[in-house]
């Protein structure tokens, strides 16, 4: 395995810093809202993940997570019931009292927001091993109120911004900037497709947790991969593009990884992925769509990489207009193959506070798994309500 010290300076004889790498990831099935994981509590959701997780840190390293205990899980989450779900879901995992546990809402980014936090803390020096990723159960989401009065969410931006929904903001984008029906049909098709092919070879088998019953996720190979089906859906809005078929569904599941110092993973001769840089933007509150775009190229910028240099992109796809709009500002075609190569949200289905780390498992997958060589990058992006958007650079070591 091959390392890239972040930062050295052989005259004062500073510490040379190794960036964090993930080494195994893990993901439950994708269930839609109300189907086949309904019953099932976001501790529930993710406690399998996190004992798949260290199950996996331990065949892969095992001498050094005996040295090496868990020091933290950090799970983002958008909806749940509070009380800090990771805590919750660590404790129910069987990782140990002495194992805390931290919740992180980002929305949407929430899951690949967690996963910088544990790296974060990793390169500032607390050099034991994290896990981290993102869980949601949109079907057990409790109601919430003020004054007795139930409400969808809570504000995105204060009073005097604009604050749309993400599903009315995506509809403004694609009109802002004319993407038709048409071509929104195209690219949620493209998802769906490419998922089924996944599916049938085997792609997603070693990165899924079996949970209650549910072993496959729901949608992939749904009817909607068909054209005729899919020019069925009518328009969310008068007049409007956005459809049930060229939006995701709203889903339930859980994501993680296991994040380790690099030296550990170095003298273990593990394969993983290396956080080289991230980054997390505000954008215009009345677009959040388009927040992936800025983030990904301020990322990139940070880790010396260019769009050029990237072999593999997972950006969470909530609509397909969003995701075409992030995409024309970064310069990629729609049907660029290395933008969510197995399929992504429009397929899978979206979790919300998951989806971001579901992100960082399917590029795991892609690349590690794959074996791809030492240096290949990847990039994990998610636009974020409320205008924002957050980005990873990672790059393969073996």
């Amino acid at each position: 395995m091959s390392a890239d010290p972040v930062s050295a300076d052989p005259v004062s004889a500073a510490p040379v810093i190794v960036a964090p790498v993930i080494v195994a990831a893990r993901r439950t099935p994708i269930a839609t809202r109300g189907r086949g994981l309904a019953g099932v509590t976001v501790d529930r959701l993710a406690a399998p993940v996190l004992r798949a997780l260290l199950r996996d840190g331990m065949d892969a390293m095992p001498a050094a997570h005996a040295s090496t205990p868990i020091a933290d899980v950090v799970l983002g989450n958008c909806m749940g019931p509070g009380g800090n779900p990771a805590r919750v879901a660590a404790l129910l995992a069987g990782l140990g009292q002495e194992v805390p546990g931290a919740t992180v809402d980002r929305q949407c980014g929430s899951g690949l927001a967690a996963i910088v936090d544990a790296a974060t803390a990793i390169r500032a020096g607390d050099e034991r091993a994290r896990i981290a990723g993102g869980v949601e159960s949109a079907s057990t989401a409790p109601v919430r109120s003020i004054d007795g009065v139930p409400y969808d969410r809570a504000p995105f931006a204060p009073t005097g911004f604009p604050d749309p929904g993400m599903t009315e903001a995506a509809e403004h984008l694609a009109a802002a900037d004319g993407i038709s029906r048409e071509r929104q049909d195209a690219y949620a098709m493209r998802s769906r497709r490419l998922a089924a092919a996944a599916a049938a070879r085997g792609r997603f088998d070693a990165e899924l947790v079996d949970l209650e019953g549910v072993a496959l996720d729901e949608l992939v190979g749904a009817s909607a991969a068909d054209e005729r089906a899919m020019a069925r859906f009518r328009p969310l809005f008068d007049g409007g593009t956005l459809t049930g078929g060229n939006s995701c569904r709203v889903s339930d599941g859980a994501a993680g990884v296991l994040v380790v110092p690099g030296g550990a993973s170095i003298a273990a001769g593990v394969p993983g992925l290396a956080l080289r840089a991230h980054a997390i933007v505000g954008c215009d509150p009345a677009l959040p769509g388009v927040g992936a775009a800025p983030a990904i190229l301020e990322a990139l910028a940070r880790a010396g990489r260019g769009i050029a240099d990237v072999t593999a992109f997972e950006i969470v796809e909530a609509f397909a207009a969003q995701t075409i709009a992030v995409l024309e500002r970064i310069g990629i075609a729609d049907d660029d193959e290395r933008v969510c190569g197995d399929g992504g949200a429009l397929a899978i289905g979206h979790p919300w506070g998951a989806s971001g780390a579901v992100a960082v498992v399917r590029l795991f997958s892609r690349l590690v798994r794959s074996g791809a060589p030492t240096g290949t990058i990847g990039v994990a992006a998610a636009s974020v309500g409320g205008g924002m958007g957050v980005a990873a650079v990672f790059e393969v070591v073996r």
